[in-house]
């Protein structure tokens, strides 16, 4: 997931630290930096997809870095820091919302690694007035947090835990972390302030946060070791009666195959690069060919000659156009397939559904699934072959389509339906009345009660601008219409609108 480094440069970070090792002079905006390049170490290692950005703030914010894989260049660009004035949490948090939003929508996780002083800042600027302010925010000037995306924030105080700016704002950012949700966490040194301790604290968020996903793929007697990124974050979901808690499990084994025509596009909770993991070059072999790779020089060969399952499945399932069903763990399932991001590139990825069996209902229940072999030896009533999608057990009923009001166009769109049947009264009075009963029971429905006054109106300005060719039963029945829409009894959702019995409604 993208991770967006937001870096304190105010007056407090050029606080001067003794370092008691060396006797040196340094200040916290230099801690600083030598904690991030140890993150930024960690993620070249571990986690080379990892898109990172680098904001500063003092009372305002500075985009460093958009969002780039190029590690170095972030380093580079850390030296080159400056300081400016007072401290303001609150700034830093609209720019990485702007940012996140600009880049990402809504709908991608990202971490957040705030690096301050632990200082929270003085005046209206700081982060106890912005705290305190929560409750008498209006809608033009909301507090940031939480954010409208999946977020977890991981505060780094470059700050001794006796220190009495920690001290103050240590309570700040617990609350602050509170309102981010999602595991969101304050770290603080051990021991003194040092370059090491700081280095310590960094490096375990980074195993902490950003350890990459190892493990196996399995298919039969073939295996490769694997790298998933980003690395899949444990499922939790809180129904009415229970809480769902699962992890993937080390070993992702294939199930069987599926043309990707009838997988389609099922609801995915997370989607990862599936990539080869260059430790496990010969696991997926049998044991004679693993003797004679180990008995070679493995620094000495190029790992493009080196066997690889991963090379061999995504190969397949591109030239055959399927994908494979794989078991992550207890009746939970992905869809490990070929995506291409252009004509000439293509990388096995692996979808994510939720757990369970039944979560993709065109094909039925997943622990069902067998192979047309085994269904062709044992059909001996000569039963016709199983199709997708799967047929429901229960009946279902689709005779009426939903209303469905989105955008402002279909909300129109309803309504100048009813009028063109309106114009041709008295021949589309039963369609002009059941257009209209299914528009006033959705407006009943969504508590659009609004709707009904204004359609009123619209029925009576109608009858103003009619034509004077128009029949006469088009005023009548609209003037009715508008009359029955202004009562009451109109609001029952079992009323329904019928027509005014005329005499040209008798004579038809």
């Amino acid at each position: 997931m993208p991770t967006v480094i937001v870096i304190d440069v105010s007056l407090s970070m050029t606080r001067p630290v003794l370092l008691p090792e060396t006797g040196e002079a340094y200040n916290r905006h230099h801690l600083a930096i030598h904690g991030v390049n140890t993150l930024l170490d960690y993620l070249a290692v571990h986690s080379k997809l990892e898109f990172v950005s680098l904001i500063a703030f003092s009372s305002l914010y500075e985009i460093v870095s958009p969002f780039t894989r190029d590690f170095d260049a972030i380093k580079s660009k850390l030296q080159q820091l400056e300081e400016f004035d007072k401290t303001c949490i609150e700034s830093a948090l609209v720019g990485v919302n702007r940012l996140v939003l600009g880049e990402w929508g809504s709908g991608t996780p990202c971490q957040i690694v705030l690096v301050t002083d632990g200082s929270p800042g003085v005046g209206p600027m700081s982060l106890k007035h912005s705290l305190s302010t929560l409750s008498q925010r209006d809608a033009g000037n909301p507090f940031p947090l939480p954010y409208s995306f999946p977020c977890k924030l991981s505060v780094m105080c470059i700050s001794p835990a006796d220190d009495p700016g920690l001290q103050l704002g240590l309570p700040l950012y617990q609350k602050l972390v509170e309102l981010a949700g999602l595991d969101s966490s304050v770290h603080v040194p051990e021991g003194s302030l040092t370059i090491k301790s700081v280095q310590s604290m960094f490096q375990k968020l980074a195993e902490a946060n950003f350890a990459s996903f190892q493990g196996t793929l399995k298919c039969g007697n073939l295996g490769s070791r694997i790298i998933l990124s980003p690395a899949p974050q444990p499922f939790s979901k809180t129904n009415d009666f229970e809480s769902i808690k699962r992890s993937i499990s080390d070993t992702i084994e294939v199930c069987g195959f599926l043309d990707v025509a009838d997988v389609g596009s099922p609801m995915a909770i997370s989607r990862h690069l599936v990539l080869p993991h260059s430790s496990g070059k010969a696991e997926a072999f049998p044991a004679q060919v693993k003797v004679e790779m180990d008995s070679e020089d493995e620094s000495g060969v190029d790992e493009g000659k080196i066997p690889s399952f991963c090379v061999l499945l995504h190969g397949a399932l591109k030239v055959e156009n399927m994908a494979a069903l794989c078991l992550l763990a207890e009746d939970w399932f992905g869809i490990v397939y070929s995506w291409a991001d252009s004509k000439k590139k293509s990388n096995l990825m692996l979808t994510v559904l939720e757990p369970g069996a039944n979560i993709v209902p065109w094909l039925g229940n997943l622990n069902w699934l067998g192979s047309l072999e085994e269904f062709k030896a044992s059909n001996h009533d000569n039963e016709p072959l199983p199709t997708f999608p799967v047929r429901p057990a229960e009946k279902r009923s689709y005779s009426q389509n939903c209303v469905v009001w989105i955008r402002q166009a279909g909300l129109q769109s309803d309504i100048q339906k009813i009028l063109r049947h309106a114009r041709k009264l008295p021949e589309k009075t039963q369609q002009f009345y059941k257009e209209l009963n299914r528009l006033r029971r959705a407006a009943v429905s969504f508590g659009f009660i609004e709707l009904l006054d204004g359609l009123a109106a619209i029925f009576e300005r109608e009858c103003t601008i009619l034509p004077g060719t128009a029949h006469p039963d088009c005023a009548l029945q609209l003037t009715h219409a508008a009359g029955v829409l202004r009562k009451p009894y109109s609001r029952d959702m079992k009323y329904n609108v019928t027509p005014l019995r005329t005499k040209f409604i008798n004579d038809d």
